[in-house]
Order: structure tokens, then C-alpha cells, then sequence
């Protein structure tokens, strides 16, 4: 069955001087990365115009915007290899000088959290925190886990989650009182080093420590995501084609769904927690999961594979980054069909949403 596209809705995003300075009507933007090109489009929500094209160095992977809107952090993945985070001014659209996190190395998930910017070191087999109040990395945490690829951090900063792809494991993390032995000190603080210095407390009251789960899921553990405020954890597993789904509070997996999704590369569920969507890159489906009944309602295609997802704040519409195709497909969330794509640059990833408050 062929697509058709919305003449409308259709976006070239090719820019005559390569930096178009403009605004977006909506007071939100969304973020698209170019791993190709190198650069983080800026896009007006409402038309699907791209509005800028930032450089933000090499083979950029995710991206995630300050609660204010005002900054883009960029991951600057190189398979584990770099070791920047790249740094955008929203209101400007234009790129500021990059983070320096050696000596760790292979940023890649991202999240922002409590004023600080949160992420993954696949190199380093790490999590660690950016603060930009302090321009530094005040605290790390290592995984012990290979590939740790994705990461989850809740609103109150007490639980992460990450994905470790070549372990095929979750880690579960929980804050917890810290435990004391009888007639001895308490327990050395976790944090990790960067360069031999201790980075600090780990975030919460004192007497806290993090407490580590690691569970066994599936091969290729990659994209996951988070239902309602922690409770629950769905992740693709691209080598096997199935969905774990993970309970936080006993730390076990209690279903594994085959659902033929080989190469899945990203989960995300709609902001009602009613749907999942899964991309892959080894597939042409973007495929539509019911999480009620636990069933595939829906494989449309979209491209030849798909990796970034990302929900509009309405509800009304995802964003699919149809990487080796070179557009973003735009999905209307009520009738699961797509209604346009945006051209952001070659081979697009990651994405996420600047709301200017």
C-alpha cells in the first residue's frame, strides 16, 4: 500500500543561507538532529517550517531541551568514542561552546531534571549529571553494564532507569536510606570519580544512597519507556523482536511480548499511556501497541526504518525520525496514519521539545 502525503504538510526544510533566523508562533519548538549534516534543526510546530540549523558537531545523537526552552543539549556519541555534550542557544539559534566531559566518553541518553541535564557515558559504562548553574559534571553513578544506552529519571530525582544494549539489562535505580553496619562507619558514598575527585553527594537528602537492580530482559535492550510515575518499564529488545515489560517495585520482568520487532530501535508511549509506539530500523512498521490488551493494533509503514520518537505536548500528533530515508514522518495519534514529513537534514535521529516559558 502506498502512502499518500499531505501536500500541505509536506516540508523541503532547505534553508538558501543555512541559518534562518525567525520565531516560532507557538511558543514551542521542535528539536530534530541531522547525524548526517551535523546540525539540530529548529522547527515551527504549527507549519512544519524549519526555522534554523544549528552546528552541533560530530555524529550527534539525542537532544534535549531546558525546562525554560531557552538551551539544546546534544549528545556527541561517536559509538562511545567522543566526549561532548554540544550546547545550543534556542532563543539566539545559535551554538554555544560545547561541554567537555573527559574522561568520560560515549554520551548518548539524555534527560533534563531538576535544573540539570542527565546522561548516559557508553564508554565509561556510566550515568552523570550537568549542572548548569555550576557549568560542571557534579555527579556520577556507574551501571557496571555494557552499552548503557538510554536513560529515565523521574520528576522527584529518586528513580532511574537505563538500558544497557549489549547486556541486554535494565537498571533499576532507587534512592533508599543509606545501610549501616553494627559498630561500623556507614557505607563509602556512591558518586563515582571523574578524574579521581568524588563528584559530590548523589541527588536527595543526606543518608541517602542508590540502591542498583540490574534485571535481565532481552537481547539488544534498547528503547524503552516509562509508564505513569515509575511504576512500570516497557523496552524493545532489536535482536529478539520482543517487548519486556518490567514491574519497578518488585524489579522483575512480568511479561515478555513477541510481537516480531527485530532491529526495534526506540519505544515511546503516548502521552495517555494507552498506546506504544515502536520503531525499528531493520523494518518498515512503525508499530502501534495497545498496553491495555498487550497487542499490536497497528503496523504502518512508514520508510525503510525508523529510530527517534517523539510525542507532541497535545497528545495530538508523533514526530518519527525515518532515518536511513532522511525525513521525519508526522503521525496523527487519533486516526494512526501519516499526515506529512519534515526534511531536517540527512539521516535524523534524535529529537525532543523546546517550550519557551
Amino acid at each position: 500500500m502506498k502512502t499518500r502525503w499531505g501536500a500541505a504538510l509536506v516540508v523541503s526544510g532547505l534553508l538558501a543561507s543555512g541559518l534562518l533566523v525567525a520565531q516560532s508562533s507557538s511558543g514551542s519548538s521542535l528539536l530534530i538532529l541531522s547525524k548526517r549534516g551535523h546540525t539540530l534543526a529548529i522547527v515551527d510546530p504549527s507549519s512544519l517550517k524549519v526555522l534554523a540549523k544549528v552546528p552541533v558537531g560530530d555524529d550527534p545523537h539525542e537532544v534535549i531541551a531546558s525546562a525554560d526552552g531557552q538551551t539544546a543539549y546534544v549528545s556527541n556519541y561517536g559509538g562511545g568514542s567522543l566526549h561532548t555534550l554540544a550546547r545550543v542557544d534556542l532563543v539566539g539559534q545559535k551554538a554555544l561552546p560545547a561541554i567537555e566531559l573527559e574522561p568520560l566518553h560515549g554520551p548518548h541518553g539524555l534527560t533534563f531534571v531538576g535544573g540539570k541535564t542527565w546522561f548516559t557515558a557508553e564508554g565509561s559504562k556510566v550515568i552523570g549529571r550537568f549542572d548548569p548553574a555550576t557549568q560542571k559534571v557534579d555527579w556520577v553513578l556507574g551501571t557496571g553494564q555494557d552499552r548503557t544506552h538510554m536513560i529515565w529519571v523521574s520528576a522527584d530525582e529518586k528513580k532511574i532507569v537505563t538500558a544497557n544494549v549489549a547486556s541486554g539489562t535494565m537498571s533499576l535505580m532507587e534512592l533508599v536510606a543509606r545501610r549501616q553496619g553494627p559498630g561500623g562507619p556507614p557505607p563509602a558514598r556512591i558518586g563515582g570519580a571523574v578524574g579521581g575527585t568524588p563528584q559530590g553527594p548523589p541527588p536527595g537528602p543526606r543518608g541517602a544512597d542508590w540502591e542498583e537492580t540490574v534485571v535481565k530482559v532481552g537481547n539488544g535492550s534498547e528503547g524503552f519507556d516509562v509508564l505513569g510515575d515509575g511504576q512500570t518499564v516497557w523496552v524493545g529488545n532489536a535482536q529478539d523482536g520482543t517487548v519486556s515489560i518490567v514491574d519497578f517495585a518488585s524489579k522483575k520482568v512480568i511479561d515478555t511480548l513477541a510481537l516480531n520487532v527485530r532491529g526495534a530501535n526506540r519505544l515511546k508511549f503516548t502521552l495517555d499511556g494507552k498506546t506504544a509506539l515502536i520503531s525499528s530500523l531493520g523494518g518498515s512498521d512503525l508499530v502501534f501497541v495497545d498496553v491495555a490488551s498487550r497487542k499490536v493494533v497497528k503496523r504502518l509503514k512508514i520508510g525503510t526504518g525508523a529510530a527517534g520518537i517523539v510525542m507532541q505536548p497535545d497528545g495530538a500528533r508523533a514526530f518519527v525520525a525515518c532515518t536511513p530515508d532522511d525525513y521525519v514522518a508526522v503521525i496523527d495519534l487519533k486516526t494512526m496514519e501519516v499526515v506529512g514529513k519534515i526534511d531536517a537534514g540527512g539521516e535524523p535521529d534524535g529529537m525532543a521539545w523546546a517550550v519557551k516559558r
